[in-house]
């Protein structure tokens, strides 16, 4: 948790200290670094600010670093090239408008990162918070690494009550967590400081990195997935998305939300926000703030876009960060893992190989529908998401095949692939993560149930197979045109 000893204007409550150096901070006399990874943003930065803040205290300069994984959990074009473009953006912006550093490197963020923080005998490493074991590993790998001197402080800048505030504990359900969060939003659901360029200036040489060619390479290597191109990559793009003019959401959108939110044939009545909230290109709080100063105009519409935006965003957090096996069956609840064993046996109808379900090759065509959505789109409509995992439990020949199929779709797919919403919203269709028990069915056990003629009820599934039909040729014919693509998008919250 949080050190009592640390100053700063970030709420103590959102910073953890993951390394305490032996050199007090007010002593420093080395520069402070930023190291970005799930927060690609210049404004509404909490781990920025602190960052900043920690410097200007310390009369010491500071600089943003951001590692390069290579493919990162299976990532394609489709995705780099997304977080790439939006990152040459962002360079620009804080060297330019906050007069700080960007070095980009690429490798492992176990070596690269401990050399730059030795290489610039740095006092402070400020990074921002991720669930993902991944990354929770490189960082307890470079807390060792690193100069005993260096303290290394962890920054919960995606969520709008910091994970570790909002509970100690993994949650059963939004309805457990739900009242928690709610309580706490008075007191950190606050408006962001105005970031200024820091006191001191940063005086070693500066990084040139050569983005085109970067982008170059992650296209070609990448190429299986191509880039999408409906939407822009960015923070000013992602402003615009939230409360542009000409097709905002809280200004043109907001009012359908509520009452078109589930129907797959109506995608723009969704936010478009969550490839911009997966890479960070926007900040969840601003997102929340901006849509608060509009509720009295529309008070459900608003509220359900927070309960998406805020609980069961959050919710996720909190999943993958205290459930280790947050995309295995053994993260199910104990009640999940047995009515699920017990029919791991049942005889399924159909039983489909991962190839065949990649290539939408079923009996199912509102299926096949929403596979070559996510395929050649880069998103599925949320309420076609769950439809899809819950029919690979029903195809595959146990749940665990079921669950990791479900999971390398999402994430090789998905322009918010790789992400909780994605682990979880997986775990919740086939193994009940945070729903219950349902009346007990063969090979679902409890699990709740969904079938075609349960979507038939709820939307036009021909006009939603239609409109698959009608995007699909416009995907090939850009790919042929522009293998190089320059954009992509859209939300799987429901938000």
């Amino acid at each position: 948790m949080a050190s009592p000893s640390v100053s700063t204007t970030v709420q103590s409550g959102r910073i953890r200290v993951l390394k305490e150096g032996s050199r007090p901070l007010d002593k420093a006399q080395g520069p402070v670094i930023y190291w970005m990874f799930r927060d690609q943003r210049l404004k509404d930065n909490w781990a920025l600010i602190h960052a900043v803040d920690q410097a200007n205290k310390a009369k010491v300069p500071v600089a943003v670093a951001f590692n390069l994984f290579n493919q990162f959990l299976g990532a394609k074009a489709r995705q780099l090239g997304f977080m790439l473009r939006g990152l040459k953006q962002l360079q620009h912006e804080i060297e330019h408008k906050l007069h700080v550093p960007f070095y980009l490197f690429q490798g492992e963020a176990t070596q690269t990162i401990p050399n730059f923080v030795d290489e610039c005998g740095a006092s402070l490493l400020v990074t921002d918070f991720t669930p993902l074991r991944q990354i929770r590993k490189a960082k307890e790998e470079i807390c060792k690494q690193v100069n005993d001197s260096v303290s290394v402080h962890e920054v919960d800048a995606h969520n709008v009550v910091p994970l570790w505030v909002a509970s100690e504990k993994l949650e059963y359900s939004a309805k457990t967590i739900r009242s928690k969060i709610n309580k706490l939003l008075p007191e950190y659901l606050i408006d962001f400081p105005v970031l200024q360029p820091p006191n001191e200036k940063w005086v070693m040489e500066k990084q040139s990195v050569n983005w085109d060619n970067l982008i170059e390479v992650v296209l070609r290597e990448g190429a299986e997935v191509p880039e999408i191109e409906w939407c822009d990559p960015g923070e000013k793009a992602a402003m615009e998305v939230l409360k542009g003019s000409k097709n905002g959401f809280l200004t043109t959108r907001m009012k359908n939300y509520h009452r078109d939110r589930n129907n797959p044939l109506k995608p723009k009545s969704l936010s478009g926000l969550s490839p911009y909230l997966h890479f960070g290109q926007i900040s969840a709080q601003h997102c929340v703030l901006e849509a608060r100063s509009i509720r009295k105009s529309y008070p459900q519409e608003v509220d359900v876009f927070l309960e998406e935006l805020v609980i069961r965003r959050e919710l996720a957090d909190n999943f993958c960060f205290y459930q280790p096996y947050y995309d295995s069956m053994r993260g199910a609840w104990e009640w999940a893992r047995k009515t699920l064993m017990d029919h791991a046996s049942d005889k399924r109808e159909h039983l489909y190989r991962r190839e065949q379900l990649e290539k939408g090759k079923t009996a199912d065509p509102l299926w096949n529908a929403s596979q070559l959505e996510m395929v050649h789109y880069g998103k599925m409509h949320g309420f076609m998401r769950m439809y899809w995992a819950k029919k690979i439990l029903e195809w595959t020949n146990d749940p665990e095949e079921a669950l990791a199929i479900s999971i390398y779709l999402n994430d090789k797919y998905q322009i918010d692939g790789r992400d909780p919403n994605g682990y979880v919203g997986c775990m919740w269709s086939i193994c009940g993560v945070h729903d219950q028990g349902w009346r007990e069915r063969p090979v679902f056990g409890k699990i709740r149930y969904m079938n075609f003629a349960g979507c038939k009820r709820k939307f036009d599934v021909d006009g939603y197979i239609a409109y698959v039909k009608g995007i699909i040729p416009q995907s090939k014919k850009r790919k042929a045109e522009d293998p190089c693509g320059t954009k992509a998008n859209d939300s799987y919250l429901a938000s």
